[in-house]
């Protein structure tokens, strides 16, 4: 059940997300569709690529579709439900979907038995990973490879249930609600991780 609901949030959320973003970049009512499931269903994609599912898997996933298309029809028709900023509002929607599918990618990794590392890999490409391909087929530059905390996150929860985390449902509520604060707060106080410079004689 926990695992559904975190489904059904990460989708929404991301979905949502793209959808805006594409709004940013005046794409039409096609691309903004197509970025919106792209942002929804990359991650898990390319996570049930490195983890041993079948990328057909995705299709099975009915109810999801309806979700992330009702979400982005949603905010096509009443854009100003969302909130008045653009960019703040593709932030929020951005945080519940990294929270969410990284926890719901953990989770999936857990419940096959995969390493720590394994897990905090699973939760750091579902929380990330349609989130990069929507950036990049947006023209910008990925929130993951910039300075710019994001990824660490997603991996942060992959790290707390792998280490047992899973087996109270609470603490995966609680865990979504700090995932969410963390990548916000972040964001607003402009932490950033140590940024390599090449030194050129």
């Amino acid at each position: 059940m926990t695992w559904d609901i975190f489904s059904i949030i990460g989708t929404a959320a991301f979905a949502i997300s793209g959808a805006l973003v594409a709004m940013d970049e005046k794409y039409d009512v096609f691309g903004v569709y197509i970025l919106g499931f792209v942002t929804a269903f990359g991650g898990g994609a390319i996570r049930n690529l490195l983890i041993g599912l079948p990328v057909s898997y995705l299709w099975s996933q009915t109810t999801l579709f309806y979700i992330s298309l009702i979400s982005i029809t949603i905010i096509l028709i009443f854009p100003k439900l969302m909130t008045y900023s653009w960019k703040k509002a593709g932030l929020y929607a951005d945080a519940i979907g990294l929270a969410a599918f990284a926890i719901q990618g953990a989770l999936h990794a857990a419940s096959l038995d995969h390493s720590l590392l394994a897990i905090m890999v699973a939760a750091f490409l579902t929380g990330s990973g349609g989130g990069i391909l929507r950036d990049v087929l947006a023209g910008r530059k990925p929130y993951v490879f910039k300075a710019e905390i994001y990824g660490t996150w997603a991996a942060l929860a992959g790290l707390f249930i792998g280490l047992g985390a899973s087996d109270h449902p609470i603490l995966l509520y609680v865990l979504f609600a700090a995932i969410i604060f963390l990548r916000i707060f972040s964001f607003h106080q402009k932490w950033q991780l140590p940024v390599p410079k090449m030194h050129y004689q």
